[in-house]
C-alpha cells in the first residue's frame, strides 16, 4: 500500500514540480543550516534515523538506495500502462556502462501521455500555447492532442517511416511540435528535437549524425516579434543531408515559402478552449527541460502544460507575469538567467500583475545566485510560494537533487538544490578518485547507482558514453559538476568542473567568483571566464551588468574587487572587470561564455556558430566596449 501511495505522490511531484575549489564553498546567502546527524557510511547522504517513520522522506530515500528493485518495481507497475509486464526491474553495471531497467517490459510513452487521460477526461486541457503575441493563447484538449498525434503518426507511416527510423523535429515551441514528438514515439520512430535557432550547418550536422529520414518544420517561426525563416534554413541544411527523404512543412504564418520535391505540406490546426490546471515551464522543447517538464512529465500525469513561444521581455519585462495572471498558472519553472534579467527591470513589472494562482516556483539550468533566489521568492512569490532550485542534466532525464520532495514543512535554503531525489545516491570524489567522507566538504559530484530515468547510451557510439560518464571515476556516474556538502548533508552545486581557472597554481571555479560578484546589490548579472596570463598562467576576466540606479560604475568595480578578495582570496580578484549593457545569451537564456572568451583572446573573427544567440548584435556591442577599454588603458600607459 505504501508503494501505491508513493506512486501517486511521485506522479503529483512530476506533474506539479513538487568550479571545484580546493576549499569548501561558502554557505549559501550567509545562511547556516542547523546541525544534523553525520553522513552515512559512504559519505554521500545524511544518515537516516533509526526511528524514521514508514512512508517518510528519510525512509523512502533509504529504501530507494538500498532496494531499488523493491522501490521502483511497484511504482512502475502501478503508475504506468504496460503492454507487456517486465520480468526484471533493473540490471545495471556502471563499470561497463550497462543500464537496463524494466527488462522484458513493453510500453508506449505516447499512450501513457494521451490515451489513458482521454479515456478518463477527454476534454481536460493538455496544452496552453502561449503564442508570441500576448493574449492570443490557444488551448488544446487531451482528445484533440491525441487526434492530432494519430493523424501525424499516420502521415509519417504513409511516407515510409518505420520503427527505429530517425525523425528530426526543427520547430519552435508549439502544439504541433509536441504532437510530432508523441507521433514518433507512438510508431516507434526515434525523434531528435533540434532547437529552432540553430543554423543550417548545425542543423545538417545533427540530421547527419542521426541519419534522419524525415524533417518536420514550420514555414516560419515567430519569436519576440521577429520572423524566423525556418523553412529556408531547412532547405539549406538538407542539401547536405543525403538520408532525408521528406520534409513535412506546417504553417505558422500566412506567408508562402518555397516547396520543393522533398516537401510535404501539413494542415494548420485549430483548437477549442477548455479549463484545466496549469503547469508553466517556459523552457524550449529543443532542450531537455522542455522534453521532460513541458511535454512528457506533465502529459503523463494528466496536467495542463503551457507552451511558451515568446521571450521574457517581449513586448515588455512583464510578459511572464502577465501570462501567469491571464492563464492562472499554478507552477512556474524557469531559468536563473531569465530571473536575473528580469530583476534588472525592477519590481514594478511583477507587482503590476496578479500572481495569486502561483503555488510553486522552480529554477533550472544553472546554479541560481542568492539575490535572484530571494527576488523570485519575495517579489514574484510574495514570500508564500515554495521555491525549489533543481539540479539535473540532459543525461539524467529528470530532477535529481531538489528541496522537494521532503518531509512536510522541511526547510528550504536559498540557492541550494539540497536533497537527492528517490534513488539518487550522490557521492563526492577527490582528485585521486577517492570518496570524500563527512560534511563541509567539496568534490566532484558523482552518482553511485543507476536510476530509471538516466541515459542508456549515445546513439551509434556506446564507447563514447562509457568514456564520458564512467571512465573518470570507475564504478560511478560522473556528472561533470562540482558540489559542496553542508554540515546537514545538503548538496550545493558549485558549477561545471571544466569551468576552472588555474591562477598561479590556485584552482578556482568561475562560478565561485560569479557568486561573490552577485552579492553586490548593483550587479544583477555577471560572467567570469579564464584567459591566458604571462605571469599567472591564467587570470580571471569578469563581464558585469550594472543596474541603471547604481551610480558611478567605477566605484562598483572597485567594490567588487574588494568583495571578491574578502569572500574568496586576493588571487581570485579578476584582473579585468568590464561593464556591459547585457551578456550574450542563447534563446533559452544561457550565457555563451565561449564567445566572451573569443572576444578577449582576439579571436572575434572566428566566433563559430552564433545562431543560437537571442540577439547577435550584442557581439558588436561588447566588442565596442572592450575596444574602448583597451584604448583607455593604452592611453594611460
Amino acid at each position: 500500500m505504501a508503494a501505491r501511495t508513493l506512486g501517486r505522490g511521485v506522479g503529483r511531484l512530476l506533474g506539479s514540480l513538487r568550479g571545484l575549489s580546493g576549499q569548501p564553498a561558502r554557505p549559501p546567502c550567509g545562511v547556516s543550516a542547523p546541525r544534523r546527524a553525520a553522513s552515512g557510511p559512504s559519505g554521500s547522504a545524511p544518515a537516516v534515523a533509526a526511528a524514521a517513520q514508514p512512508g517518510s522522506y528519510p525512509a523512502l530515500s533509504a529504501q530507494a538506495a538500498r532496494e531499488p528493485a523493491a522501490f521502483w518495481g511497484p511504482l512502475a507497475r502501478d503508475t504506468l500502462m504496460w503492454d507487456t509486464p517486465y520480468h526484471t526491474v533493473w540490471d545495471c553495471d556502471f563499470s561497463t556502462g550497462k543500464i537496463g531497467w524494466f527488462l522484458g517490459g513493453q510500453l508506449n510513452v505516447s499512450v501513457n501521455c494521451l490515451d489513458q487521460h482521454v479515456r478518463k477526461s477527454p476534454e481536460s486541457v493538455a496544452l496552453i500555447w502561449e503564442r508570441d503575441e500576448p493574449g492570443t493563447e490557444v488551448r488544446i484538449t487531451y482528445r484533440e492532442l491525441l487526434e492530432t498525434t494519430c493523424r501525424l503518426a499516420n502521415t509519417l507511416k504513409r511516407h515510409g517511416v518505420h520503427r527505429g527510423d530517425r525523425i528530426a523535429i526543427y520547430m519552435p515551441v508549439s502544439p504541433l511540435a509536441v504532437a510530432a514528438m508523441l507521433a514518433c514515439a507512438r510508431i516507434g520512430a526515434v525523434h531528435t528535437v533540434i532547437f529552432a535557432g540553430f543554423s543550417a550547418e548545425s542543423l545538417a550536422g545533427r540530421i547527419n549524425d542521426a541519419k534522419c529520414k524525415v524533417v518536420i518544420t514550420f514555414n516560419q517561426g515567430l519569436r519576440g516579434g521577429r520572423v524566423v525563416e525556418l523553412k529556408k534554413i531547412v532547405d539549406e541544411a538538407v542539401k547536405h543531408c543525403p538520408t532525408v527523404q521528406h520534409v513535412l512543412v506546417a504553417q505558422r504564418t500566412d506567408n508562402k515559402v518555397h516547396m520543393g520535391d522533398l516537401d510535404v505540406p501539413l494542415e494548420q490546426l485549430v483548437f477549442d478552449h477548455q479549463p484545466g490546471d496549469i503547469f508553466g515551464c517556459v523552457a524550449d522543447i529543443g532542450w531537455i527541460t522542455g522534453h521532460s517538464y513541458v511535454v512528457y512529465g506533465p502529459l503523463c500525469n494528466g496536467a495542463t502544460s503551457v507552451l511558451f513561444e515568446s521571450t521574457p521581455v517581449y513586448p515588455n519585462a512583464g510578459r511572464y507575469w502577465e501570462t501567469v495572471e491571464r492563464l492562472k498558472i499554478n507552477q512556474f519553472y524557469g531559468a536563473p538567467t531569465a530571473v536575473r534579467l528580469l530583476l534588472k527591470y525592477g519590481d514594478a513589472w511583477v507587482k503590476k500583475y496578479d500572481r495569486s494562482s502561483l503555488r510553486t516556483l522552480g529554477s533550472v539550468g544553472e546554479p541560481i545566485n542568492c539575490e535572484a533566489w530571494e527576488w523570485l521568492h519575495r517579489v514574484v512569490g510574495d514570500s508564500r510560494c515554495t521555491l525549489v532550485d533543481t539540479w539535473w542534466q540532459t543525461e539524467t532525464g529528470g530532477i535529481c537533487i531538489a528541496p522537494r520532495p521532503s518531509e512536510e514543512g522541511a526547510e528550504i535554503l536559498p540557492a541550494m538544490a539540497m536533497r537527492p531525489f528517490f534513488g539518487i545516491v550522490p557521492v563526492l570524489m577527490d582528485e585521486k578518485g577517492s570518496v570524500v567522507e563527512g560534511s563541509n566538504v567539496s568534490g566532484a559530484l558523482c552518482i553511485s547507482q543507476a536510476w530509471p530515468g538516466m541515459a542508456r547510451t549515445i546513439y551509434g557510439d556506446h564507447q563514447r558514453f562509457v568514456d564520458a560518464y564512467f571512465k573518470a571515476y570507475p564504478g560511478y556516474y560522473f556528472t561533470g559538476d562540482g558540489a559542496y556538502r553542508t554540515e546537514s548533508g545538503y548538496y550545493q552545486i558549485t558549477g561545471r568542473m571544466d569551468d576552472v581557472i588555474n591562477i598561479s597554481g590556485h584552482r578556482l571555479g568561475t562560478a565561485e567568483i560569479e557568486d561573490a560578484i552577485a552579492d553586490h546589490p548593483a550587479v544583477p548579472e555577471s560572467a567570469v571566464i579564464g584567459y591566458p596570463h604571462d605571469i599567472k598562467g591564467e587570470a580571471a576576466f569578469a563581464f558585469i551588468v550594472v543596474k541603471d540606479s547604481a551610480g558611478d560604475s567605477d566605484v562598483v568595480v572597485q567594490e567588487l574587487k574588494s568583495m571578491v578578495a574578502t569572500k574568496i582570496a586576493k588571487y581570485a580578484v579578476p584582473d579585468e572587470i568590464l561593464v556591459v549593457k547585457r551578456l550574450p545569451k542563447t534563446r533559452s537564456g544561457k550565457v555563451m561564455r565561449r564567445l566572451l572568451r573569443k572576444i578577449i583572446t582576439s579571436e572575434a573573427q572566428e566566433l563559430g556558430d552564433t545562431t543560437t544567440l537571442e540577439d547577435p548584435s550584442i557581439i558588436t556591442e561588447i566588442l565596442s566596449v572592450y575596444q574602448k577599454c583597451k584604448d583607455k588603458q593604452a592611453a594611460a600607459k
